[in-house]
C-alpha cells in the first residue's frame, strides 16, 4: 500500500498509539517512518495492524523487563504482568490478521425475481 496521512492516522488508531499533546510521532512506539514501512509491506490496513501488534509484543518485553512488583518500606508497587501484555498484543495481532484475510468488505447482491405466469 502507498502510505498517506490518512492511512498513518488509521493505523496509529488500530495500534492504540497516540501522539501526546504537544508531542510528535517520535514520542510514540511507531514513528511515521515505521508506520510507512508497515503499510508498504502490507496488502491492506489490517495486515499492517497485525504486523504492528506483533512488533508491539516485542516492545513490551523490552519496556516492561522482568520486574512485576517491588516494595519500598510499607509501599508496594505492582506492575502489569508481562505475560498478560504479551497475550493481549498477540491476540490483537491475531484478530487483525483474521480481518486482513476475511475480506472485511461488503457485497451487494442483486436478486432477480422469477417470472410468474
Amino acid at each position: 500500500m502507498t502510505p498517506t496521512t490518512e492511512l498513518r492516522t488509521k493505523l496509529r488508531k488500530l495500534l492504540d498509539e497516540r501522539i501526546p499533546d504537544g508531542g510528535s510521532d517520535a514520542d510514540t512506539r511507531f514513528p511515521d517512518a515505521d508506520l510507512d514501512e508497515l503499510l508498504v509491506d502490507a496488502a491492506n490496513i489490517y495486515e499492517a495492524a497485525a504486523a504492528g501488534w506483533t512488533l508491539k509484543a516485542g516492545m513490551f518485553q523490552r519496556e516492561l523487563g522482568q520486574i512485576e512488583s517491588y516494595a519500598v518500606g510499607q509501599e508496594r508497587y505492582d506492575m502489569r504482568k508481562l505475560k498478560d501484555m504479551l497475550d493481549y498484543a498477540l491476540k490483537m495481532a491475531e484478530t487483525y490478521s483474521r480481518m486482513a484475510t476475511s475480506g472485511m468488505g461488503s457485497m451487494i447482491l442483486r436478486i432477480q425475481p422469477p417470472e410468474v405466469l
